[in-house]
């Protein structure tokens, strides 16, 4: 009897612990269609973790116009690993299942590899490194970099260049070179969204601690005075307490707060976020993430 005791004491211990490291987030996905700068439309919605409505499911990344890749953590997983679903056919595929963690996926654009944050357990600590697959999985993955660590997030910029959030106190935004491991350092203090637009340059949060963050962008091609190098080109004021968001393909902005997505257009006269739909109907309470495809299907994280 006291041994049946102690063991439901243990796995109820060992269940709460377990609960602690699911962060419970679902994925939503939608087509996207702008009309202007205020009026847009979302159609066939579409629930996309209903599997799983329970556990992780987040960073969003779509490797083609209808396949989405995610990693998720079910309830008995302990880690979570990367899936792709493809929306059209309404499959789901396992792409890892190892003892470490695997995020933000990306395709490394050469069709036959995608790219992944690996998060490694040791004694004492884990290290983030990042990792490349290929895609039909015939083999396990090999790091990308010989020596960098804590990679938290990246966005490829080209074959050779990806830029990189660097964990730390304080955490920095570098662009490195994977043939050499070089780093150029761009920013301190930044968010963990950030992404390449139409024009070649790339768009990152700047996140003060004594004022409003702001949404700035770095030359990646021309020349740069020593004020851009220094303090980067602001586009806009954040909303508040946002660090995430997507580019459209005019090279305007979508972010969410609440159950609202909002939209930026930083040409026009008066730049400034404008409401363009509420999600609160689908039950969509907390925007965290969004990931946008080439023909405009948005997928939103929410918690």
């Amino acid at each position: 009897m006291q041994k049946t005791i102690l063991l439901c004491l243990a796995l109820v211990g060992y269940l709460a612990a377990h609960a602690q490291i699911i962060q419970k987030s679902n994925v939503y996905v939608f087509d996207l269609k702008q009309y202007n700068d205020s009026t847009f439309q979302l159609s066939q919605p579409r629930y996309l973790t209903a599997f799983n409505s329970n556990g992780y499911n987040n960073h969003p990344a779509f490797f083609s116009k209808n396949e989405l890749c995610l990693s998720v953590q079910t309830l008995e997983d302990r880690q979570p690993d990367l899936y792709l679903f493809d929306l059209e056919k309404k499959t789901k595929t396992r792409l890892t299942q190892t003892a470490e963690g695997e995020y933000s996926a990306f395709p490394m654009g050469d069709g036959y590899r995608f790219s992944a944050v690996r998060q490694e357990y040791g004694r004492t600590d884990s290290t983030l490194t990042l990792w490349e697959f290929p895609i039909d999985r015939l083999h396990d993955g090999r790091p990308i970099f010989k020596y960098i660590r804590n990679i938290g997030y990246y966005q490829w910029l080209n074959s050779s260049q990806v830029a990189a959030f660097f964990v730390g106190n304080p955490n920095s935004l570098a662009i490195v070179d994977v043939r050499t491991d070089s780093r150029t350092p761009v920013a301190t203090n930044v968010g963990r969204c950030f992404r390449k637009l139409p024009n070649g340059n790339l768009a990152y949060v700047s996140k003060s601690s004594t004022g409003p963050w702001e949404l700035k962008q770095k030359k990646l091609i021309g020349q740069e005075t020593q004020e851009e190098k220094e303090r980067g080109i602001t586009i806009a004021e954040t909303l508040p307490g946002v660090e995430d968001f997507a580019v459209l393909p005019d090279g305007s902005f979508l972010m969410g707060k609440s159950s609202r997505l909002y939209h930026l257009n930083p040409r026009s006269r008066n730049p400034e976020w404008k409401e363009i739909s509420n999600l609160q109907f689908y039950r969509i309470n907390n925007i965290t993430r969004l990931a946008l495809s080439d023909d405009m299907k948005l997928a939103i994280v929410a918690e």
